[in-house]
């Protein structure tokens, strides 16, 4: 299959974009948060080091082709998808560094991020140019650019210092990930495997090649582990409102009761 000209150059310059904005993004919650600067050069660096890796191996599997598909083998993609996810929610839930770094990140900021997910719109291209079939392209690319600028309008709209609303994070978050799902499914279900259901005249051969596959073994992975941080953020915020509210609730029931204990 014929890869359009364009297409390496925007997918690995989004790629490269994300992760600057990330680092940069990072700096400045870690300066605000009042982060001593050697630890706050430690930690930018640290998490630049991951990213650049995890990219390098990312297109070096790729444009090796491992995660080329074909009629008589299972897909191996979902290795590239899965084991990413794996590592980063460990490290999310069992590592004090970068529950620190989580909670010294701004909850809108972690959700404007995202504004990379109108990436999408190649699939619709790609869709315009009948390379990619409309089962898999459609819902994939109006999805991820749904889920971009509603990222980029709650982000404008927090640092507009307008109220983040719970309901707002956990709806979009619920949004952003049934997206996903939604995408990976109808990818492996309209590739050439032994699994294909979809799309048998027009297979979707682009998804497993470089570099459109750096999508779904990079960015999409990424995605679901900004997803996971946002949703823990929201967890510990509440909780926090929660104990506040116990609190200022038992902190009046005291003072009500102590005139008449005295």
């Amino acid at each position: 299959m014929t890869i359009p000209i364009y297409l390496p150059f925007s997918i690995v310059a989004g790629c490269i974009g994300t992760i600057a904005v990330v680092i940069v993004g990072l700096n400045h919650a870690l300066k605000r948060a009042d982060w001593l600067v050697r630890e706050r050069i430690r930690a930018v660096r640290t998490v630049a080091v991951i990213l650049a890796a995890w990219f390098a191996v990312a297109v070096a599997l790729a444009a090796a082709g491992v995660y080329h598909v074909a009629w008589d083998r299972l897909p191996t993609i979902e290795f590239g998808i899965v084991i990413p996810i794996l590592i980063g929610a460990l490290a999310i839930w069992r590592s004090s560094a970068v529950s620190r770094l989580i909670d010294a990140m701004p909850r809108h900021w972690i959700i404007a991020l995202q504004v990379y997910r109108v990436e999408g719109l190649i699939f619709l291209i790609l869709f315009a140019s009948n390379l990619l079939p409309g089962v898999f392209a459609l819902p994939a690319g109006v999805g991820d650019v749904t889920v971009g600028l509603l990222a980029l309008r709650i982000g404008i709209r927090s640092a507009g210092h307008q109220p983040l609303l719970s309901r707002t994070v956990l709806l979009w978050n619920l949004f952003g990930i049934a997206d996903l799902v939604v995408a990976l499914t109808t990818g492996f279900l309209t590739s050439p495997s032994p699994v294909q259901t979809f799309a048998f005249n027009h297979p979707n051969q682009l998804i497993s090649m470089y570099p459109l596959v750096l999508i779904p073994t990079f960015l999409v992975p990424l995605a679901i582990l900004l997803h996971i941080i946002s949703l823990v953020q929201l967890g510990r915020t509440n909780a926090a409102s929660t104990l506040a509210s116990n609190f200022g609730a038992t902190t009046s029931a005291d003072r009500a009761v102590s005139p008449t204990l005295t």
